[in-house]
């Protein structure tokens, strides 16, 4: 009950303050960015964030928080409009909401993507209230051997998950963050490492200009690259009267709405993979899996609410162990971590309230998109008409803005540019960019609990392994590993095959 009390004052004193306006624009920011194609939720929240420096702690974080919320829901739009994905994690909204298009139903798929994006999102809140205070109770007893393994398993798995036809490029994209984030001194004796003698480099990299650099400077050169999209539908039809009628999918929006959540949860895994893995499991469990990519709202219902459980599934780990459990998750740790906000296993021991305020931003957020999503549905129908040369030119001048900004340091302007550049040819190559960005964020975590495990343990390297929570979290990572050989899954197949035939 003392939970619910926290909840409901935070809910009180966002609802009753300034606040509240900042939940309204800031949502609306989120779902315009959300429905550019091209421009990510990632790139929303790292834009954002160098606009919040001279914000609150609270109030920018609520910003960004309502930012990452409208972006992932405002994808759905262009999906269902212009079959393109406004973000990665709406590309399974793609499925069904454009067939609904075509047959003159875009209003109604409209309705059913921001009912199933709202109900996740309230889905995800929950799992956010009741897993992350479980969570942090039980990272207490984590040692600096346990933050090492989960480094690794972060960087590992979600190399695994973002790359699954060649978890290679996924694990160098991850390892290569790791190297960046070695640059600079180090904490505990303040030795320059990997600086060549270059003052500049004895800072490292900043975390935001490697953050603004890899997906917004990055997403300029893709998408001024890529041909212009057109808007094949213009009209949306009625969008209030079909919003109930998609609540009578209790069973998908449940469903997909934990499976979003857990998603979520899993390092480096996010968005992308809640709704693919609600649509999968929507198909299964459907009676009319044969509608499934003809126009389903079943389906449609299924993948918007299991993008927008991930949101509050992601920021778990991050608010408990200082993990992120997806890409924009990581530019929103950073944030905190910019603005003097210490996440990790004591959060709930000495900033409790933070983090009931952090669930009461989930959920003034979620109201705020449900609300802006059904009556501005025809007005940001504007938006997709922005010609994308002005657009582009916008968010390159706010990146080197941006950067320079966080220190008046033109160095950190190169760095956005240069990782502009690599996340430009990562994406080209089809290495993924994300398990990057995760390795530079855990990078830290990992050296400085490395070294002192290893202070611990006198450099005996067995220590690593014989605590009982970090054995079984170093297996983790071993079965990832060895389950994406080629040689084992071909033994594994074949061993299916032969129990399958007897």
């Amino acid at each position: 009950m003392d939970g619910l009390f926290h909840f409901l004052n935070a809910v009180a004193a966002i609802g009753f303050s300034a606040d509240l306006f900042a939940v309204i624009w800031a949502t609306l920011l989120g779902i315009v960015i959300g429905m550019i194609p091209g421009l990510t939720a990632t790139l929303g929240v790292a834009l954002v964030t160098t606009l919040t420096f001279t914000m609150a702690p609270g109030t920018a974080i609520l910003v960004l928080v309502s930012v990452y919320i409208g972006a992932i829901y405002g994808g759905g739009r262009t999906a269902i409009l212009l079959n393109i994905p406004g973000t990665p994690a709406n590309a399974a909204s793609a499925l069904d909401g454009f067939p609904l298009a075509k047959q003159g139903r875009a209003g109604e798929a409209m309705a059913v993507a921001t009912t199933g994006s709202f109900l996740g999102s309230l889905v995800g809140m929950v799992g956010l209230a009741l897993v992350a205070p479980w969570l942090a109770e039980f990272a207490l007893d984590f040692t600096s051997f346990e933050f090492f393994w989960l480094a690794v398993f972060g960087v590992v798995l979600c190399g695994q998950m973002t790359a699954m036809d060649d978890p290679l490029k996924g694990w160098i994209a991850g390892f290569f963050g790791l190297l960046v984030a070695m640059v600079g001194q180090e904490s505990l004796h303040a030795y320059a490492r990997f600086s060549y003698g270059i003052p500049d480099l004895e800072g490292g990299f900043g975390l935001l200009p490697v953050l603004v650099g890899a997906f917004g400077c990055a997403e300029v050169f893709v998408v001024m690259r890529q041909e212009a999209t057109k808007l094949v539908v213009s009209e949306v039809g009625s969008v209030l009267g079909s919003a109930l009628s998609s609540v009578r999918y209790f069973k998908t929006w449940l469903r997909s709405g934990v499976i979003g959540t857990f998603m979520g949860v899993v390092p480096g895994v996010g968005e992308d993979m809640g709704a693919w893995m609600s649509y999968a499991a929507a198909k299964r469990a459907s009676k009319t899996p044969e509608e499934f990519g003809k126009g389903s709202a079943d389906g449609l219902l299924a993948a918007e609410t299991g993008n927008n459980a991930a949101v509050p599934g992601a920021l778990i780990p991050v608010l408990t162990l200082a993990i992120p459990g997806s890409a924009p998750a990581a530019v929103l740790l950073a944030a905190m971590i910019i603005h003097g906000l210490r996440p990790g296993p004591l959060i709930m021991v000495t900033q409790a309230d933070f983090f009931y305020s952090v669930v009461a931003m989930v959920f003034w957020a979620s109201c705020a998109m449900l609300v802006l999503g059904l009556i501005l549905t025809r007005p940001l129908l504007f938006v997709l008409k922005i010609r994308r040369e002005w657009l582009m030119a916008t968010i390159f001048v706010l990146c080197v803005v941006g950067s320079f900004a966080i220190a008046g340091r033109v160095f950190d302007v190169w760095v956005m540019i240069g990782f502009g550049l690599i996340g430009f040819l990562m994406r080209e190559t089809g290495f993924p960019v994300a398990p990057m960005i995760l390795g530079v964020v855990l990078g830290p975590i990992l050296d400085n609990n490395l070294r002192r495990s290893l202070s611990i343990s006198q450099g005996d390297p067995l220590a690593f392994v014989s605590r009982p929570i970090s054995a079984v979290i170093a297996g983790l990572v071993l079965a990832i590993v060895l389950l994406s050989l080629p040689p084992v899954q071909r033994a594994l197949r074949s061993g299916m095959s032969r129990l399958t035939t007897r």
